[in-house]
């Protein structure tokens, strides 16, 4: 959960045939951390266990004690940590604290694994912005809507729960004010199980064109809902917006009067977000692009077409030559019912 890393813990003891005595994950609202779960659940059969940790014990005292000393204090003879922890008040101490308290530690192992997996929250502790996930759902050319806007349903019903799946997975999910006034969506999870996991709800809107009679502001009580503008905007309608719970943010101005992506993607990061995905139409994902902005991409393909008059996944944004549009590396490509999704990750 926001603001902190997804960490997992397993203490195994190979004495005992390499059993796993105890298992622990970040808990909701990042405490109690990996670590204390799994001793606690581990007991007294942590002492002489080697813990397998994603990413590096912490060392400074919050809530509860450091993760490294309740490692060092449960008696665990050995510690594998994926990943060394960029955070400064870590950033090597937890290791440092582990190796003279005479723990042996190894590091690096599944780095990259691990590095995929917190990449968000990497990526806001070394950049100060989250991932960024450019979703869109096509036709085979490219196309998300028909010349007059049509655009349901381009993919299946399993494309759909995939989609939903993803939302659960992200902090935020944020769309351009078109998209709000064309679909009116409600950008929640609607998986069985999963309701609880609708992510924050974040709409670029430059004018305030947003209706106070939505259906985001009207559940914004229940999935906060954070609308983006710049100074100058409709007080009026910032009013009204703001009584019915949505929170209005204003954005530095860019060179094209609309809200300062970079400034924007540096706010979200500010304010702790670590994954935001993006459902936006063309302009917006253009933009995003534009920007170096988009991450990952989760690109739903169905076998359809629709032609050059259709409205396609991007706007224009300004490439005249080859080298220099933006690459990325596939990670993945499965079915998702009669539609394809693939999953892509930026070339740094």
């Amino acid at each position: 959960m926001w603001p902190n890393p997804a960490v997992g813990c397993v203490l195994v003891r190979e004495d005992l045939g390499h059993r796993i005595v105890g298992r622990g994950w970040t808990q909701p609202g990042g405490r109690p951390h990996a670590e204390t779960e799994a001793l606690g659940r581990a007991g007294e059969m942590a002492r002489g266990a080697t813990a397998f940790v994603t990413l590096e014990p912490c060392d400074h005292q919050g809530q509860t004690a450091a993760c490294s000393e309740a490692l060092i204090n449960a008696g665990i003879t050995r510690c594998v940590i994926a990943l060394e922890d960029p955070d400064p008040r870590v950033s090597g101490a937890g290791i440092k604290r582990l190796k003279a308290a005479g723990v042996e530690t190894l590091t690096g192992i599944c780095q990259e694994e691990a590095r995929h997996l917190n990449a968000g929250f990497l990526l806001r502790v070394t950049r100060g912005r989250p991932l960024f996930t450019l979703k869109t759902a096509t036709t085979l050319d490219g196309r998300i809507a028909t010349v007059r806007g049509n655009s349901k349903w381009i993919t299946g019903a399993a494309a759909r729960a995939f989609a939903h799946g993803l939302r659960a997975d992200h902090d935020a999910i944020m769309i351009g004010i078109g998209t709000a006034l064309a679909d009116e969506p409600s950008l929640t999870c609607r998986l069985p199980g999963l309701e609880d996991r609708s992510p924050i709800r974040i709409i670029a809107d430059t004018s305030l064109r947003l209706p106070p009679d939505s259906p985001l502001v009207a559940t914004a009580g229940d999935v906060p809902t954070w609308v983006i503008t710049v100074a100058g905007c409709d007080t009026e309608r910032r009013a009204q917006l703001e009584t019915r719970g949505t929170q209005v943010i204003e954005a530095e101005t860019g060179q094209n009067g609309r809200p300062d992506l970079k400034w924007l993607a540096g706010e979200l990061g500010r304010r702790g977000l670590t994954r935001v995905l993006v459902e936006s139409g063309g302009d917006l994902a253009a933009a995003m692009v534009k920007e170096d902005l988009i991450d990952r991409l989760a690109w739903f393909r169905s076998a359809k077409l629709i032609g050059g008059d259709g409205r396609g996944a991007l706007s224009a944004f300004g490439i005249d030559a080859i080298a220099e549009a933006p690459s990325f590396i596939r990670d993945s490509i499965s079915d998702a019912g009669e539609d394809v999704l693939e999953t892509y990750r930026r070339v740094i």
